[in-house]
């Protein structure tokens, strides 16, 4: 594409002082300033890819906004996205736009959903993402500026404001960016993008509609069938301590100290994933409404046993996570300190918001 691109956006003349505070006036942004979009901001960023401005890679919920290249990179420059990170971006956006992402249920429920992004291959290091110390907090450009643009496009793209249609009853902070690169050189296994049918070679950006991470720490158990339970009876309160089987999938953060414990004795993600499955069970009589709390058990919703079985009697035993599949698993974080993390994903399974990987052209 050459550095002169038509650009079809309206342009806006600024007598103000402090182009900022009209970008505020306006309700362009998430709470926080962000980078005037001057055409020549925009020029630069569009020359990062060879797709006409015009192009149109998806609409986004809930207003079904057209997400045009032009405009994904109005918001990246806003958000404060260098123009290499933009292949990453639009790969995001185009995966943002599936429709088994669902992001107009990600944006309107109660549940404070948001799209947590893990960035895979060679572009980590080519752009600069982290997955190391500090891997889902703050202090990289990358991670925080590629993550907020996709906030910035459900906002402007599409439509999706607080007190208006978005209606999540918290919110949290990993709804201004939540992105993260998977710590692959520290990884025992193999990484997610080659688990989901690519190569290690190729890059690809993977968006998970889930809730803020929950820390998990453990730092005296030192064999892996230990650490699971460990792990996995602390993740048995995500949603709520009742909710057996648990409706939705979880993305399972190791930190590369856990990821060592689980490798010396042998085991692989489907390992862990089976574990988990099979041994964070309780049985009926404590999940029922009004035992320890009223919320109801998740069996009640949504995956009583078939038709053909028995009914389920007080000791019949249901598993936090409905299959072993709904788990995912990255490695990330720094490699001193034993503290992991579990990200609640929205609805899945059948419904809801589905984990969802794109190649980035780079």
């Amino acid at each position: 594409m050459s550095d002169t691109a038509a650009l079809s956006s309206k342009r806006i003349q600024v007598s103000e002082d402090d182009p900022i505070e009209l970008l505020y006036a306006r309700g362009v942004t998430d709470g926080l300033p962000v980078v005037p979009p001057t055409e020549a901001r925009v020029q630069r960023m569009l020359a990062a890819t060879e797709r006409e401005p015009s192009e149109l890679i998806g609409l986004i919920g809930p207003n079904y906004g057209r997400a045009t290249i032009e405009k994904i990179a109005i918001n990246a420059v806003m958000a404060g996205c260098h123009p290499s990170y933009f292949p990453t971006v639009l790969a995001g956006i185009e995966a943002m736009c599936e429709e088994q992402f669902c992001i107009h249920g990600i944006n309107v429920t109660t549940f404070s959903a948001t799209p947590m992004a893990i960035i895979n291959g060679p572009i980590r290091k080519q752009i600069g993402v982290n997955g190391g110390h500090n891997a889902l907090g703050h202090g990289f450009r990358a991670n925080a500026t590629i993550g907020r643009t996709f906030r910035l496009c459900i906002i402007n793209i599409g439509g999706a404001k607080p007190h208006e249609i978005t209606k999540a009853t918290m919110g949290h902070p990993a709804q201004y960016t939540f992105c993260v690169g998977e710590n692959e050189e520290e990884s025992p296994w193999e990484p997610l993008h080659v688990e989901r049918g690519y190569r290690p070679e190729q890059s690809t950006i993977t968006l998970f509609g889930g809730h803020s991470p929950m820390q998990l720490n453990d730092h005296a158990s030192r064999d892996a069938e230990q650490l699971a339970l460990s792990l996995g009876w602390t993740m048995a309160g995500l949603w709520n301590h009742k909710n057996f089987p648990l409706f939705s999938d979880t993305m399972l953060v190791v930190c590369p100290e856990h990821a060592k414990t689980f490798a010396q004795d042998g085991w692989s993600k489907n390992d862990l994933r089976q574990f988990l499955f099979e041994k964070i069970r309780r049985p009926l009589r404590e999940l029922r409404p009004g035992v320890n709390g009223g919320e109801g058990a998740g069996v009640s919703m949504l995956r009583m046993p078939e038709k053909d079985r028995e009914p389920p009697t007080d000791d019949t035993l249901f598993p936090k996570f409905a299959k072993a599949e709904h788990l995912s698993i990255i490695v990330a974080g720094g490699t001193a300190g034993r503290f992991s993390a579990a990200v609640q994903g929205w609805a899945g399974g059948q419904f809801g918001s589905k984990i969802t990987t794109k190649e980035i052209q780079e």
